[in-house]
Protein backbone atom coordinates (compact mmCIF):
# COMPACT_ATOMS: atom_id res chain seq x y z
CA UNK A 1 0.00 0.00 0.00
CA UNK A 2 1.58 3.43 -0.62
CA UNK A 3 2.38 6.06 1.89
CA UNK A 4 -0.45 8.31 1.43
CA UNK A 5 -2.68 5.73 0.88
CA UNK A 6 -1.79 4.05 4.41
CA UNK A 7 -1.76 7.56 6.01
CA UNK A 8 -5.12 8.52 4.43
CA UNK A 9 -6.49 4.87 5.86
CA UNK A 10 -4.97 5.84 9.61
CA UNK A 11 -6.47 9.13 9.30
CA UNK A 12 -10.28 7.45 8.65
CA UNK A 13 -9.42 4.72 11.14
CA UNK A 14 -9.00 7.72 14.35
CA UNK A 15 -11.72 9.98 12.59
CA UNK A 16 -14.05 6.59 13.39
CA UNK A 17 -12.60 6.26 16.99
CA UNK A 18 -12.44 9.81 17.96
CA UNK A 19 -15.90 10.64 16.36
CA UNK A 20 -17.35 7.63 17.78
CA UNK A 21 -18.78 5.84 14.63
CA UNK A 22 -18.60 5.33 10.60
CA UNK A 23 -21.03 7.63 10.08
CA UNK A 24 -19.67 10.49 12.14
CA UNK A 25 -16.27 10.10 10.89
CA UNK A 26 -17.40 10.31 6.95
CA UNK A 27 -19.42 13.74 8.27
CA UNK A 28 -16.19 15.01 10.28
CA UNK A 29 -14.02 13.94 7.13
CA UNK A 30 -16.40 15.31 4.53
CA UNK A 31 -16.45 12.13 2.48
CA UNK A 32 -18.88 9.18 1.82
CA UNK A 33 -19.30 6.13 4.34
CA UNK A 34 -18.38 3.53 1.89
CA UNK A 35 -15.00 5.11 1.61
CA UNK A 36 -14.34 4.84 5.59
CA UNK A 37 -15.70 1.12 5.49
CA UNK A 38 -13.05 0.27 2.37
CA UNK A 39 -10.44 2.08 4.51
CA UNK A 40 -11.22 -0.21 8.02
CA UNK A 41 -11.36 -2.75 5.14
CA UNK A 42 -7.76 -2.23 3.64
CA UNK A 43 -6.29 -2.07 7.30
CA UNK A 44 -7.62 -5.11 8.43
CA UNK A 45 -6.68 -7.28 5.61
CA UNK A 46 -3.16 -5.30 5.49
CA UNK A 47 -2.45 -6.80 9.24
CA UNK A 48 -4.71 -9.23 9.37
CA UNK A 49 -6.55 -8.66 12.51
CA UNK A 50 -9.86 -7.06 13.36
CA UNK A 51 -8.94 -3.97 14.20
CA UNK A 52 -13.03 -2.78 15.27
CA UNK A 53 -15.44 -4.38 16.76
CA UNK A 54 -19.51 -3.49 14.83
CA UNK A 55 -22.68 -3.23 15.98
CA UNK A 56 -25.80 -1.35 15.31
CA UNK A 57 -25.28 0.98 17.80
CA UNK A 58 -21.52 1.27 18.56
CA UNK A 59 -18.17 0.66 17.03
CA UNK A 60 -15.54 -0.35 19.62
CA UNK A 61 -11.76 -1.27 19.76
CA UNK A 62 -10.46 -4.53 20.17
CA UNK A 63 -7.75 -4.99 22.16
CA UNK A 64 -5.54 -5.54 18.94
CA UNK A 65 -7.32 -1.75 17.33
CA UNK A 66 -6.51 -0.05 20.51
CA UNK A 67 -2.67 -1.12 20.80
CA UNK A 68 -2.46 -0.40 17.16
CA UNK A 69 -4.28 3.25 16.85
CA UNK A 70 -1.88 3.90 19.90
CA UNK A 71 0.77 3.67 17.95
CA UNK A 72 -0.71 5.12 14.51
CA UNK A 73 -1.92 8.13 16.67
CA UNK A 74 1.79 8.73 17.61
CA UNK A 75 3.37 7.85 14.23
CA UNK A 76 1.10 10.62 12.87
CA UNK A 77 1.87 13.29 15.24
CA UNK A 78 5.51 12.43 14.29
CA UNK A 79 4.89 12.86 10.63
CA UNK A 80 3.15 16.13 10.92
CA UNK A 81 6.14 17.44 13.27
CA UNK A 82 8.34 16.51 10.52
CA UNK A 83 6.69 17.83 8.17
CA UNK A 84 6.73 20.92 10.12
CA UNK A 85 10.20 21.19 10.56
CA UNK A 86 10.66 20.80 6.55
CA UNK A 87 8.22 23.30 6.31
CA UNK A 88 9.98 25.61 8.51
CA UNK A 89 12.74 25.10 6.61
CA UNK A 90 11.83 26.67 3.65
CA UNK A 91 10.32 29.75 5.29
CA UNK A 92 6.75 30.60 5.94
CA UNK A 93 4.22 28.80 8.26
CA UNK A 94 2.36 26.75 6.21
CA UNK A 95 -0.09 23.49 6.62
CA UNK A 96 -3.21 23.20 9.27
CA UNK A 97 -3.33 24.71 12.16
CA UNK A 98 -6.74 23.49 14.54
CA UNK A 99 -7.50 25.98 17.31
CA UNK A 100 -9.52 24.85 20.23
CA UNK A 101 -11.85 27.31 22.07
CA UNK A 102 -14.92 28.00 23.84
CA UNK A 103 -17.41 29.36 21.91
CA UNK A 104 -17.61 32.73 23.46
CA UNK A 105 -14.36 33.14 22.82
CA UNK A 106 -14.03 31.97 19.19
CA UNK A 107 -16.98 34.72 18.36
CA UNK A 108 -15.68 37.66 20.43
CA UNK A 109 -11.49 37.84 20.50
CA UNK A 110 -10.93 35.09 17.53
CA UNK A 111 -13.09 35.57 14.54
CA UNK A 112 -12.55 39.41 14.66
CA UNK A 113 -8.94 38.89 14.46
CA UNK A 114 -9.30 35.86 11.58
CA UNK A 115 -9.08 38.52 8.63
CA UNK A 116 -5.44 40.11 9.50
CA UNK A 117 -4.16 36.61 10.02
CA UNK A 118 -5.24 34.67 7.16
CA UNK A 119 -3.70 38.20 5.10
CA UNK A 120 -0.52 37.79 7.23
CA UNK A 121 0.17 33.91 7.03
CA UNK A 122 -2.04 32.89 3.83
CA UNK A 123 -0.28 29.49 3.57
CA UNK A 124 -1.77 28.44 6.99
CA UNK A 125 -5.13 26.25 6.87
CA UNK A 126 -6.95 28.11 10.00
CA UNK A 127 -9.54 25.78 11.63
CA UNK A 128 -11.51 26.45 14.83
CA UNK A 129 -13.29 24.48 16.95
CA UNK A 130 -15.70 25.21 19.64
CA UNK A 131 -15.60 23.17 22.68
CA UNK A 132 -17.34 24.10 25.87
CA UNK A 133 -15.15 21.46 28.05
CA UNK A 134 -11.37 20.74 28.21
CA UNK A 135 -10.43 18.49 25.31
CA UNK A 136 -7.37 16.22 24.43
CA UNK A 137 -5.36 17.42 22.37
CA UNK A 138 -3.92 14.70 21.05
CA UNK A 139 -6.96 12.74 21.07
CA UNK A 140 -8.76 15.61 19.10
CA UNK A 141 -5.45 16.56 16.99
CA UNK A 142 -5.59 19.60 18.19
CA UNK A 143 -2.63 22.13 18.05
CA UNK A 144 -3.20 24.53 20.21
CA UNK A 145 -5.87 25.04 22.66
CA UNK A 146 -7.14 28.76 24.48
CA UNK A 147 -8.45 28.04 27.94
CA UNK A 148 -9.93 30.32 30.68
CA UNK A 149 -8.55 29.70 34.45
CA UNK A 150 -6.64 27.67 36.07
CA UNK A 151 -4.59 24.51 34.10
CA UNK A 152 -4.50 21.24 35.95
CA UNK A 153 -2.77 18.82 32.96
CA UNK A 154 0.95 19.38 34.01
CA UNK A 155 2.10 18.13 30.47
CA UNK A 156 1.14 21.09 28.34
CA UNK A 157 3.59 23.59 27.94
CA UNK A 158 1.56 26.58 28.52
CA UNK A 159 2.03 30.54 27.16
CA UNK A 160 0.09 33.35 29.32
CA UNK A 161 -1.58 35.52 27.11
CA UNK A 162 -3.41 37.72 29.67
CA UNK A 163 -5.82 38.00 31.99
CA UNK A 164 -9.49 38.92 31.54
CA UNK A 165 -10.97 40.47 35.00
CA UNK A 166 -15.00 39.14 35.81
CA UNK A 167 -17.64 40.95 36.02
CA UNK A 168 -20.93 40.89 37.53
CA UNK A 169 -23.71 41.49 35.03
CA UNK A 170 -27.25 41.81 34.35
CA UNK A 171 -29.10 43.85 31.63
CA UNK A 172 -30.67 47.12 32.64
CA UNK A 173 -34.56 45.99 32.05
CA UNK A 174 -34.01 42.86 34.43
CA UNK A 175 -32.45 45.52 36.91
CA UNK A 176 -35.14 47.86 36.69
CA UNK A 177 -37.93 45.13 37.37
CA UNK A 178 -35.68 42.96 40.02
CA UNK A 179 -33.88 45.95 41.62
CA UNK A 180 -30.24 46.73 41.83
CA UNK A 181 -28.13 44.20 44.25
CA UNK A 182 -26.57 46.29 46.76
CA UNK A 183 -24.21 43.34 48.74
CA UNK A 184 -23.57 39.95 48.15
CA UNK A 185 -25.91 38.72 50.46
CA UNK A 186 -28.55 40.60 48.26
CA UNK A 187 -27.85 38.17 45.40
CA UNK A 188 -29.91 35.14 46.71
CA UNK A 189 -33.03 37.26 46.31
CA UNK A 190 -32.17 37.34 42.25
CA UNK A 191 -32.58 35.19 39.64
CA UNK A 192 -29.02 34.17 39.03
CA UNK A 193 -28.04 32.20 35.60
CA UNK A 194 -24.78 29.47 36.24
CA UNK A 195 -23.16 26.49 34.19
CA UNK A 196 -24.55 23.24 34.72
CA UNK A 197 -21.50 20.90 34.03
CA UNK A 198 -18.75 23.42 35.67
CA UNK A 199 -19.68 23.52 39.22
CA UNK A 200 -16.31 24.81 40.07
CA UNK A 201 -17.88 28.19 38.08
CA UNK A 202 -20.39 28.15 40.33
CA UNK A 203 -18.24 29.25 42.76
CA UNK A 204 -18.23 33.28 43.15
CA UNK A 205 -14.67 34.53 43.83
CA UNK A 206 -15.68 37.43 45.73
CA UNK A 207 -14.54 38.73 49.41
CA UNK A 208 -17.63 36.45 50.49
CA UNK A 209 -16.93 33.17 48.50
CA UNK A 210 -20.38 32.74 47.68
CA UNK A 211 -21.76 29.29 45.63
CA UNK A 212 -24.64 30.00 43.93
CA UNK A 213 -27.58 27.39 43.01
CA UNK A 214 -28.71 28.72 39.61
CA UNK A 215 -32.30 29.97 39.01
CA UNK A 216 -30.99 29.29 35.07
CA UNK A 217 -28.27 27.17 33.90
CA UNK A 218 -26.16 26.70 30.44
CA UNK A 219 -23.47 24.82 29.48
CA UNK A 220 -22.37 27.50 27.24
CA UNK A 221 -20.95 31.05 28.25
CA UNK A 222 -22.20 32.79 25.25
CA UNK A 223 -25.83 31.04 26.15
CA UNK A 224 -25.57 32.81 29.95
CA UNK A 225 -24.67 36.13 28.33
CA UNK A 226 -27.31 35.78 25.79
CA UNK A 227 -29.52 35.08 28.51
CA UNK A 228 -28.47 38.01 30.66
CA UNK A 229 -28.86 40.24 27.56
CA UNK A 230 -32.63 38.60 27.37
CA UNK A 231 -33.29 40.17 30.41
CA UNK A 232 -33.66 36.77 32.38
CA UNK A 233 -31.18 37.75 35.66
CA UNK A 234 -28.05 38.16 36.52
CA UNK A 235 -24.07 36.14 36.01
CA UNK A 236 -20.86 36.44 36.52
CA UNK A 237 -18.83 36.06 32.97
CA UNK A 238 -15.22 37.35 32.01
CA UNK A 239 -14.57 41.08 30.33
CA UNK A 240 -13.35 39.34 26.83
CA UNK A 241 -17.20 38.30 25.87
CA UNK A 242 -18.91 41.18 27.75
CA UNK A 243 -16.44 44.68 27.42
CA UNK A 244 -18.54 45.81 24.39
CA UNK A 245 -21.92 44.82 26.10
CA UNK A 246 -20.62 47.25 29.18
CA UNK A 247 -19.45 50.27 26.68
CA UNK A 248 -22.60 50.29 25.16
CA UNK A 249 -24.82 49.57 28.60
CA UNK A 250 -26.40 46.81 26.75
CA UNK A 251 -25.17 45.09 30.26
CA UNK A 252 -24.82 47.18 33.56
CA UNK A 253 -21.32 45.65 36.07
CA UNK A 254 -22.33 45.22 39.67
CA UNK A 255 -20.92 44.84 42.84
CA UNK A 256 -16.84 45.75 41.10
CA UNK A 257 -15.45 46.15 44.92
CA UNK A 258 -16.34 42.78 45.60
CA UNK A 259 -14.85 40.44 43.23
CA UNK A 260 -11.55 39.25 44.19
CA UNK A 261 -8.53 40.02 41.81
CA UNK A 262 -6.37 38.86 40.15
CA UNK A 263 -7.49 35.70 40.33
CA UNK A 264 -6.76 32.26 39.03
CA UNK A 265 -9.81 32.60 36.59
CA UNK A 266 -8.95 35.61 35.41
CA UNK A 267 -5.96 33.53 33.36
CA UNK A 268 -6.55 32.76 29.48
CA UNK A 269 -3.82 30.63 28.63
CA UNK A 270 -2.61 28.84 25.29
CA UNK A 271 -1.61 25.53 26.12
CA UNK A 272 0.19 22.59 23.41
CA UNK A 273 1.72 19.68 24.02
CA UNK A 274 5.21 19.57 25.70
CA UNK A 275 6.51 16.85 23.58
CA UNK A 276 5.87 18.51 20.80
CA UNK A 277 8.41 21.24 19.54
CA UNK A 278 7.04 24.98 19.29
CA UNK A 279 6.09 24.65 15.07
CA UNK A 280 5.79 27.87 13.39
CA UNK A 281 2.27 27.43 12.51
CA UNK A 282 1.58 28.34 16.64
CA UNK A 283 3.95 30.30 16.88
CA UNK A 284 2.88 32.73 14.36
CA UNK A 285 -0.84 32.65 15.69
CA UNK A 286 -0.32 33.24 19.12
CA UNK A 287 2.59 36.00 18.14
CA UNK A 288 -0.33 37.54 16.01
CA UNK A 289 -3.06 36.99 18.15
CA UNK A 290 -1.20 37.90 21.45
CA UNK A 291 -1.06 41.92 21.20
CA UNK A 292 -4.73 41.85 19.87
CA UNK A 293 -6.82 40.46 22.16
CA UNK A 294 -8.87 42.40 23.80
CA UNK A 295 -9.27 41.03 27.40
Amino acid sequence: MAIVSRTEDLEILLAIIDSGGFSAAARVLDIQVARVSRAVTRLETELDCTLLNRTTRRVELTEEGRLFVEQAREGLNQLAEAEEQLRALKGAPAGRLRVDAATPFILHQLVPLIGGFRQAYPQIQLELVANENIIDLLEKRTDVAIRIGRLEDSNLHARLLGRSPLHIVASPAYLEQAGIPESIAALQDHSVIGFTDAAHLNRWPLVEPVEIRPAIGSSSGETIRQLCLAGQGIALLSRFMVHDDLSQQRLISLLNTEILTPSPREQVQAVYYRNTALSSRISAFLDYIGPRLEL
